[in-house]
């Protein structure tokens, strides 16, 4: 009698970002992946659950850019490298746990995309992005310049580590009075000042202030009104559409990214699933503006 395989052990597969290949230990990859779950010390819990929603959102979503020409995973090697290995008690050692992963990953492949995850590890990354590049160009996307971090802005001791360019900072979506003007050398734009200027305005101040530095994006979707991002605890309206968010990062393929992070989304308060959607599509975006950015696309 033929046997039936019990149920127990079949395998499903690996939840992906965009269903693609599972490799925890990639070398040589153009691109890798990367779950960050980790809430700040229960600073708007929650966030810790970002990665594999975003990952469960991306499982149905298109392949980034098959609108405007071949598919980026095509022609772009990208695998996901699974999450980090970080949980709510070893807050202390935080910023250490990714730094160490982030430096191996880059010493062995070109770039990383971050599916957060706390937004307080932006300093880890930029420390493993510095290593390998230098003092890089900052494009940051958020709706306040401290974001979750308890210990105030990350860009200003960044600054004092030397892993980002003061000349070559530029800062979109800020809400609320003070944050338009310049900080430390950096370029920020509120949402009114982006609002006159439309997408394209802003994304020529973005190529001009950058150019063609190696820059870091940093993409919290908090940066999206709470129409398009209801799960981020931002309750302040005013931010930027989905249609506005996207259309600016097609400006990322015009420059030098070495490496990209989406944070700021709680699932238990995405009751509609749109933000982790919308974080979806901006990781897949970001890709697509990678290899447009390495001149794979025409």
């Amino acid at each position: 009698m033929e046997r039936i395989p019990s149920p127990a052990r079949s395998c499903a597969r690996t939840l992906t970002f965009m269903r693609l290949p599972l490799d925890l230990d990639p070398t040589a990859r153009d691109l890798v992946v990367l779950g960050v779950p980790y809430d700040e010390s229960g600073w708007f819990p929650g966030n810790r659950l970002g990665p594999g929603a975003v990952r469960s959102a991306s499982a149905v979503a298109h392949v980034p850019g098959a609108d405007r020409g071949p598919g980026t995973f095509d022609l772009v090697d990208c695998v996901d490298g699974g999450d980090l290995d970080l949980t709510p008690w070893i807050s202390g050692a935080a910023p250490e746990v990714p730094y160490k992963r982030l430096s191996h990953l880059l010493a062995g492949n070109a770039a990383v995309l971050l599916l957060g995850g706390s937004r307080s590890l932006t300093l880890a990354a930029l420390r493993a992005v510095a290593e390998i590049h230098g003092p890089v160009a900052l494009l940051h996307l958020a709706a306040d310049p401290a974001g979750a971090h308890p210990q105030g802005d990350f860009l200003y001791q960044a600054i004092d580590e030397c892993l980002v360019d003061p000349a070559a900072v530029v800062r979109i979506g800020l809400r609320g009075a003070g944050y338009s003007g310049h900080a430390q050398g950096g370029l920020m734009l509120d949402v009114g000042r982006f609002g006159r200027l439309g997408v394209r305005g802003a994304a020529d101040v973005a190529r001009h202030r950058i150019a063609r530095r190696p820059v870091y994006v940093s993409v919290a979707v908090d940066v999206a009104d709470p129409a398009f991002a209801p799960g981020t605890g931002i309750r302040v309206p005013g931010g930027l559409t989905s249609r506005e968010l996207l259309g600016f990062l097609r400006c990322v393929g015009d420059l030098c990214p070495v490496g990209f992070e989406v944070t700021g989304m709680s699932p238990p308060q995405d009751r509609s699933g749109i933000t982790t959607a919308l974080a979806s599509e901006i990781g897949g975006e970001l890709i697509h503006q990678y290899a447009r950015a390495q001149r794979i696309l025409m």
